[in-house]
Protein backbone atom coordinates (compact mmCIF):
# COMPACT_ATOMS: atom_id res chain seq x y z
CA UNK A 1 0.00 0.00 0.00
CA UNK A 2 1.00 3.92 -0.80
CA UNK A 3 1.91 5.03 2.89
CA UNK A 4 3.35 8.47 2.09
CA UNK A 5 1.46 11.98 1.05
CA UNK A 6 3.45 14.69 0.54
CA UNK A 7 1.87 18.51 1.02
CA UNK A 8 3.74 21.07 -1.11
CA UNK A 9 3.04 24.19 1.23
CA UNK A 10 5.87 26.73 1.69
CA UNK A 11 4.65 29.41 -0.65
CA UNK A 12 3.57 32.85 1.13
CA UNK A 13 0.29 33.10 0.03
CA UNK A 14 0.41 36.49 -1.37
CA UNK A 15 -3.23 36.46 -2.56
CA UNK A 16 -4.52 36.62 0.62
CA UNK A 17 -1.87 39.46 2.45
CA UNK A 18 -2.29 41.13 5.16
CA UNK A 19 -3.39 37.90 6.74
CA UNK A 20 -0.77 35.34 5.10
CA UNK A 21 2.20 38.32 6.73
CA UNK A 22 1.91 36.26 9.77
CA UNK A 23 -1.18 33.45 9.62
CA UNK A 24 0.15 30.42 7.13
CA UNK A 25 -2.46 30.20 4.03
CA UNK A 26 -2.52 26.67 4.83
CA UNK A 27 -4.30 27.42 8.74
CA UNK A 28 -7.11 29.44 7.20
CA UNK A 29 -9.83 27.95 8.19
CA UNK A 30 -13.35 26.73 6.35
CA UNK A 31 -15.32 26.87 9.03
CA UNK A 32 -13.51 25.97 12.32
CA UNK A 33 -11.03 23.76 10.80
CA UNK A 34 -7.88 24.55 8.62
CA UNK A 35 -7.21 23.54 5.40
CA UNK A 36 -4.31 21.52 5.59
CA UNK A 37 -6.42 19.32 8.79
CA UNK A 38 -8.79 19.03 5.55
CA UNK A 39 -5.87 17.55 3.67
CA UNK A 40 -4.24 15.41 6.10
CA UNK A 41 -7.26 14.36 7.19
CA UNK A 42 -7.66 13.05 3.77
CA UNK A 43 -4.77 11.10 3.16
CA UNK A 44 -5.56 9.63 6.88
CA UNK A 45 -8.36 8.40 5.94
CA UNK A 46 -7.36 7.17 2.91
CA UNK A 47 -5.03 4.39 4.86
CA UNK A 48 -1.46 6.68 4.41
CA UNK A 49 0.41 7.39 8.12
CA UNK A 50 3.74 9.02 6.53
CA UNK A 51 2.63 12.26 5.86
CA UNK A 52 5.51 14.96 4.61
CA UNK A 53 4.81 18.62 4.85
CA UNK A 54 7.14 20.71 2.92
CA UNK A 55 7.58 24.51 4.53
CA UNK A 56 9.33 27.60 4.73
CA UNK A 57 11.32 28.62 7.65
CA UNK A 58 8.24 31.52 7.79
CA UNK A 59 5.27 28.96 8.21
CA UNK A 60 6.98 27.21 11.70
CA UNK A 61 3.31 27.58 12.79
CA UNK A 62 1.65 24.68 11.09
CA UNK A 63 4.27 22.37 12.33
CA UNK A 64 3.65 24.11 16.38
CA UNK A 65 -0.38 23.30 14.88
CA UNK A 66 0.38 19.66 15.45
CA UNK A 67 1.87 19.42 18.65
CA UNK A 68 0.19 19.54 21.88
CA UNK A 69 -0.93 22.55 23.75
CA UNK A 70 -0.92 21.21 27.75
CA UNK A 71 -2.68 24.19 29.17
CA UNK A 72 -5.22 24.84 26.31
CA UNK A 73 -5.96 20.92 27.17
CA UNK A 74 -6.15 21.48 30.80
CA UNK A 75 -8.58 24.07 30.22
CA UNK A 76 -10.61 22.30 28.06
CA UNK A 77 -10.17 18.89 29.80
CA UNK A 78 -13.39 18.46 31.36
CA UNK A 79 -15.84 20.33 28.79
CA UNK A 80 -17.07 18.58 25.35
CA UNK A 81 -14.20 21.28 23.56
CA UNK A 82 -11.90 18.89 23.99
CA UNK A 83 -13.30 16.66 21.41
CA UNK A 84 -12.39 19.58 19.28
CA UNK A 85 -9.23 18.49 19.54
CA UNK A 86 -9.93 15.14 18.08
CA UNK A 87 -9.31 15.55 14.46
CA UNK A 88 -5.51 16.70 15.25
CA UNK A 89 -4.70 14.17 17.80
CA UNK A 90 -6.46 11.23 15.51
CA UNK A 91 -3.41 12.32 13.01
CA UNK A 92 -0.46 13.02 15.74
CA UNK A 93 -1.46 9.55 17.37
CA UNK A 94 -1.46 7.27 14.23
CA UNK A 95 0.95 8.96 11.94
CA UNK A 96 4.42 10.27 11.55
CA UNK A 97 5.11 13.49 10.71
CA UNK A 98 7.98 14.82 8.70
CA UNK A 99 8.84 18.84 7.91
CA UNK A 100 10.77 19.89 5.63
CA UNK A 101 11.98 23.72 5.20
CA UNK A 102 11.83 24.33 1.26
CA UNK A 103 14.92 27.75 0.97
CA UNK A 104 14.20 28.64 -2.67
CA UNK A 105 9.94 28.57 -3.81
CA UNK A 106 11.03 27.35 -7.38
CA UNK A 107 7.89 25.88 -8.33
CA UNK A 108 5.62 22.70 -7.41
CA UNK A 109 8.15 20.29 -9.19
CA UNK A 110 11.30 21.43 -6.96
CA UNK A 111 8.62 21.57 -3.61
CA UNK A 112 7.46 17.57 -4.49
CA UNK A 113 11.60 16.63 -4.89
CA UNK A 114 12.37 17.61 -1.37
CA UNK A 115 10.32 15.18 -0.43
CA UNK A 116 12.94 12.73 -2.11
CA UNK A 117 15.30 11.55 0.95
CA UNK A 118 12.23 10.78 3.18
CA UNK A 119 10.40 9.17 0.57
CA UNK A 120 13.02 7.45 -1.17
CA UNK A 121 11.71 4.46 -3.53
CA UNK A 122 8.02 4.33 -2.64
CA UNK A 123 4.85 5.61 -4.37
CA UNK A 124 3.84 8.67 -2.93
CA UNK A 125 0.89 10.55 -3.26
CA UNK A 126 0.58 14.55 -3.11
CA UNK A 127 -2.07 16.63 -1.90
CA UNK A 128 -2.41 20.61 -2.62
CA UNK A 129 -4.13 21.95 0.15
CA UNK A 130 -5.23 24.70 -1.63
CA UNK A 131 -7.85 22.59 -3.76
CA UNK A 132 -10.61 21.61 -1.34
CA UNK A 133 -12.33 18.17 -2.28
CA UNK A 134 -15.98 17.43 -1.15
CA UNK A 135 -17.01 13.80 -1.79
CA UNK A 136 -20.02 12.18 -0.46
CA UNK A 137 -18.34 8.61 0.08
CA UNK A 138 -15.11 7.63 -0.67
CA UNK A 139 -12.54 11.04 -0.89
CA UNK A 140 -10.68 11.90 -4.19
CA UNK A 141 -7.43 10.14 -3.10
CA UNK A 142 -9.36 7.17 -1.87
CA UNK A 143 -11.26 6.75 -5.44
CA UNK A 144 -7.31 7.18 -7.23
CA UNK A 145 -5.64 4.35 -4.96
CA UNK A 146 -8.39 2.21 -6.36
CA UNK A 147 -7.50 2.24 -9.64
CA UNK A 148 -3.84 2.49 -8.14
CA UNK A 149 -4.18 -1.33 -7.31
CA UNK A 150 -4.23 -2.31 -10.86
CA UNK A 151 -1.66 0.68 -12.36
CA UNK A 152 0.86 0.55 -9.62
CA UNK A 153 3.61 1.25 -12.40
CA UNK A 154 1.80 4.70 -12.94
CA UNK A 155 1.85 7.92 -12.23
CA UNK A 156 -2.13 8.84 -11.67
CA UNK A 157 -3.64 12.30 -11.73
CA UNK A 158 -6.81 13.39 -11.01
CA UNK A 159 -8.37 15.61 -13.40
CA UNK A 160 -11.57 17.42 -13.98
CA UNK A 161 -14.00 19.22 -16.64
CA UNK A 162 -12.83 23.09 -16.54
CA UNK A 163 -14.49 25.95 -18.60
CA UNK A 164 -12.36 27.39 -21.72
CA UNK A 165 -12.12 30.60 -19.99
CA UNK A 166 -10.38 29.45 -16.96
CA UNK A 167 -7.99 26.43 -19.04
CA UNK A 168 -4.93 29.10 -18.85
CA UNK A 169 -5.04 28.71 -14.94
CA UNK A 170 -4.09 24.53 -15.28
CA UNK A 171 -2.18 21.80 -16.64
CA UNK A 172 -4.10 20.11 -19.25
CA UNK A 173 -4.03 16.62 -20.50
CA UNK A 174 -3.66 15.20 -23.96
CA UNK A 175 -5.99 11.86 -24.40
CA UNK A 176 -4.93 8.88 -26.03
CA UNK A 177 -7.20 6.46 -25.13
CA UNK A 178 -9.97 6.26 -22.16
CA UNK A 179 -12.04 4.18 -20.00
CA UNK A 180 -15.04 5.33 -18.21
CA UNK A 181 -13.47 7.89 -16.32
CA UNK A 182 -9.84 6.34 -16.92
CA UNK A 183 -7.60 8.16 -19.62
CA UNK A 184 -4.37 7.16 -21.11
CA UNK A 185 -2.42 10.34 -21.04
CA UNK A 186 0.55 10.53 -23.79
CA UNK A 187 0.60 14.36 -23.43
CA UNK A 188 0.36 17.34 -20.95
CA UNK A 189 0.66 21.35 -21.37
CA UNK A 190 0.95 23.78 -18.76
CA UNK A 191 -1.11 26.70 -19.09
CA UNK A 192 -1.82 26.72 -22.52
CA UNK A 193 -3.87 28.97 -24.36
CA UNK A 194 -7.76 27.96 -24.81
CA UNK A 195 -6.46 27.72 -28.74
CA UNK A 196 -4.18 25.06 -27.87
CA UNK A 197 -5.50 23.19 -24.88
CA UNK A 198 -6.07 19.63 -26.23
CA UNK A 199 -8.91 19.08 -23.82
CA UNK A 200 -10.59 20.93 -21.57
CA UNK A 201 -9.96 17.66 -18.69
CA UNK A 202 -7.61 19.92 -16.11
CA UNK A 203 -5.11 18.59 -13.72
CA UNK A 204 -6.37 19.45 -10.14
CA UNK A 205 -4.18 19.15 -6.61
CA UNK A 206 -4.47 15.56 -6.40
CA UNK A 207 -1.41 13.23 -7.21
CA UNK A 208 -0.20 9.45 -7.03
CA UNK A 209 3.67 9.45 -8.25
CA UNK A 210 6.21 6.51 -9.07
CA UNK A 211 9.68 7.19 -7.21
CA UNK A 212 11.37 7.37 -10.58
CA UNK A 213 9.70 10.85 -10.95
CA UNK A 214 12.45 12.06 -8.31
CA UNK A 215 15.04 11.45 -10.81
CA UNK A 216 13.43 13.22 -13.52
CA UNK A 217 12.74 15.99 -11.60
CA UNK A 218 16.11 16.82 -11.27
CA UNK A 219 17.47 16.95 -14.46
CA UNK A 220 13.85 18.71 -15.63
CA UNK A 221 14.93 22.28 -17.06
CA UNK A 222 13.18 25.19 -15.12
CA UNK A 223 10.86 27.27 -17.31
CA UNK A 224 10.79 30.92 -18.24
CA UNK A 225 9.77 32.01 -14.59
CA UNK A 226 12.88 29.82 -13.32
CA UNK A 227 10.59 27.30 -11.41
CA UNK A 228 10.51 23.45 -11.72
CA UNK A 229 6.98 22.42 -13.04
CA UNK A 230 5.70 18.94 -11.77
CA UNK A 231 4.05 18.81 -15.18
CA UNK A 232 7.00 19.32 -17.71
CA UNK A 233 8.65 15.97 -15.36
CA UNK A 234 5.29 13.84 -16.18
CA UNK A 235 5.66 14.50 -20.26
CA UNK A 236 8.55 12.38 -19.51
CA UNK A 237 6.69 9.52 -18.25
CA UNK A 238 3.64 9.89 -20.07
CA UNK A 239 5.63 9.71 -23.80
CA UNK A 240 6.09 5.69 -22.21
CA UNK A 241 2.77 5.31 -21.18
CA UNK A 242 3.19 5.61 -17.81
CA UNK A 243 0.58 7.95 -16.87
CA UNK A 244 -3.03 8.38 -16.64
CA UNK A 245 -5.64 10.15 -15.61
CA UNK A 246 -8.67 10.10 -13.56
CA UNK A 247 -11.82 11.94 -13.69
CA UNK A 248 -12.88 11.67 -9.58
CA UNK A 249 -16.76 12.17 -8.56
CA UNK A 250 -16.94 15.06 -6.54
CA UNK A 251 -16.52 18.54 -6.04
CA UNK A 252 -12.95 20.67 -5.70
CA UNK A 253 -13.16 24.25 -4.83
CA UNK A 254 -10.32 26.26 -5.67
CA UNK A 255 -9.23 28.13 -2.12
CA UNK A 256 -6.02 29.40 -3.24
CA UNK A 257 -8.58 32.50 -4.11
CA UNK A 258 -9.67 34.82 -1.41
CA UNK A 259 -13.26 34.50 -3.80
CA UNK A 260 -12.91 30.52 -3.71
CA UNK A 261 -12.05 30.24 -0.16
CA UNK A 262 -15.57 32.46 0.87
CA UNK A 263 -16.75 30.08 -1.44
CA UNK A 264 -15.90 26.51 0.36
CA UNK A 265 -16.72 28.25 4.00
CA UNK A 266 -20.62 29.02 2.27
CA UNK A 267 -20.61 25.45 1.08
CA UNK A 268 -19.77 23.84 4.06
CA UNK A 269 -21.44 26.11 6.09
CA UNK A 270 -24.69 24.40 4.28
CA UNK A 271 -23.52 21.24 5.13
CA UNK A 272 -23.84 21.87 8.55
Amino acid sequence: MIKHCLFPAAGFGTRFLPVTKTVPKELLPILEKPLIQYAIDEAHDSGMSKMVLVLNEHKLAIKKYFEPFPYLESLISSTSKIEKLDCINKITENCTLEFINQTEMLGLGHAILQGKEIIKNNPFAVILPDDLCYCEENSVLGQMLEISKDNMDKCILAVEEVNTKDIEKYGVISIKSSFKNVFQVDDMIEKPLPSEAPSNLAIIGRYILTPDIFEILERTEPDINGEIQITNALRELAKVGKVIAYKFKGRRIDCGSVKGFVKANIFYSKLK
